[in-house]
């Protein structure tokens, strides 16, 4: 079947490097010493995926969203996930506008960069519609439906040390992830630097403090999109992929594997981490580099090896060892 998407030129690869770049470089000004989690989350919005952020408080998983707004320019809504959130305070209501006539609310689901912070704390109907919201990219709210806005993406993020009061995300919602992205504490030396920024004036409450510059707009978030969907995949790294995605599904070391999703996750991934790199085609090595984030969320480990410290990460590398690489 002949692929009706247009190849990526090799000027156009160098000129959309140029462009994501600066919007990596302008985050690395804000977000210190993250420059994985910074690049993942680039590479997911580009890809056109939503992000799970996983780390302690204060480590500045909001501050990265908030930053990527001002870079892009682009609407942030924050929305705070508590046990008592129902969905219409996600979505919107209809409110009686006059006799027998109501008028649509919108609420802060209706953003282009949405920050759903602590996310597993919301209940299981608030969460079902988040996760339409994620899927089909639009709210039904009293069985009529509305478009959500061209570069609407989630970051939502959770807590890996606290349990109490908190839902469990089903894997159903997991899957909606295109990746998930560990932000952890900083070295020594970044973390004076975090300080020495403060003395300086910095805030994380006040983006006027934060001393980024707009890079692109959401014009240029749609071109970038274009151009990771036209990034070239061989066949024989195709194949790769979905080798290491069925491999999850047999391996001992995991109780359950990825689902089809994940290899169309891990190929996009791969064509927006070969964008990065200025390249008009994706090589192994952009699959390897991001399997962990496009698959850690959608794997479980097995009991007994969970209990002896054997991380996902650890299990796909394992995996990925295993598997032959095209040349």
């Amino acid at each position: 079947m002949t692929s009706t998407i247009a190849p990526l030129g090799a000027d156009e690869a160098v000129l959309a490097a140029e462009e994501a770049g600066a919007i990596v470089e302008q985050l690395g000004r804000v977000v210190l010493g993250q420059e994985e989690a910074v690049r993942d989350a680039v590479a997911a919005l580009i890809a056109r995926g939503h992000v799970l952020l996983e780390g302690v408080p204060g480590t500045a998983k909001t501050l990265l969203v908030r930053a990527l707004s001002q870079v892009l320019s682009l609407d942030f809504r924050r929305i705070q996930f508590t046990p008592d959130l129902m969905p219409s305070d996600i979505t919107g209501v209809n409110l009686l506008a006059g006799p027998g006539t109501f008028t649509f609310r919108q609420g802060p689901i209706f953003g282009d960069l949405v920050l759903g912070d602590e996310i597993n704390r919301a209940p299981a109907k608030t969460q079902a519609a988040l996760l339409e919201a994620m899927q089909e990219r639009r709210v039904t709210v009293d069985g009529v439906s509305h478009e959500l806005p061209e570069s609407f993406t989630v970051f939502a993020t959770q807590n890996p040390i606290e349990f109490e009061g908190t839902y469990p995300l089903p894997e159903a919602e997991l899957d909606r992830f295109l990746v998930k992205v560990i932000v952890g504490y900083p070295e020594e030396p970044v973390e004076q630097g975090i300080l020495n920024r403060v003395l300086d004036g910095f805030e994380a409450d006040a983006p006027a403090s934060y001393g980024v510059d707009r890079v692109a707009d959401a014009a240029g978030v749609a071109r970038l999109r274009d151009a990771c969907r036209r990034v070239r995949v061989e066949p024989s790294l195709v194949a790769y992929i979905a080798a290491i995605v069925r491999a999850t599904r047999t391996a001992p070391v995991l109780t359950l594997g990825a689902s089809p999703r994940g290899s169309v996750a891990l190929l996009k991934m791969s064509q927006a981490s070969a964008l990065l790199e200025g390249r008009a085609y994706a090589i192994p090595d952009d699959v390897k580099s991001l399997a962990p984030a496009v698959l850690r969320h959608r794997v479980t480990v097995a009991p007994e090896l969970e209990l002896e410290g054997v991380a996902p990460d650890a299990a796909l590398r394992g995996i990925i060892e295993k598997i032959e690489a095209p040349r």
